[in-house]
């Protein structure tokens, strides 16, 4: 497993922007596709997106597509969300997670590698 870390959480306005981080400890997160969840209270953890380990293949939830994308820096053990255009519907804790494989799923219990979460609060 990888441990992971997330920042760049915070609040913002409605159509701001915000830019997640997640840094991880393997010298081996080459070897891991990336992905970005998040959750609200009451409700089950949701994908938002996924990145391959070598950052050629991406896949976004549709409330994230066209607003939000994730990149990678695998010298840095680093993985980002950005998001524009923020919605409150958003507003969540955004969890990274790492999957030792070349792609990613937009299954949650498919990820064996979780930081402990960012909140995002957005205001309308």
């Amino acid at each position: 497993q990888v441990q992971l870390v997330e920042s760049g959480g915070g609040l913002v306005q409605a159509g701001g922007s915000l830019r997640l981080s997640c840094a991880a400890s393997a010298r081996t997160f080459s070897s891991y596709a990336m992905a970005w969840f998040r959750q609200t209270p009451g409700k089950e953890r949701e994908f938002v997106a996924w990145i391959s380990w070598d950052g050629s293949r991406t896949n976004y939830a549709d409330s994230a597509k066209g607003r939000f994308t994730i990149s990678r820096d695998n010298a840095k053990t680093t993985v980002f969300l950005q998001m524009n255009s923020l919605k409150s519907d958003d507003t969540a804790v955004y969890y990274c997670a790492g999957r030792r494989s070349p792609y990613g799923t937009i299954w949650a219990r498919e990820y064996n590698s979780w930081g402990q979460g960012t909140q995002v609060t957005v205001s309308s």
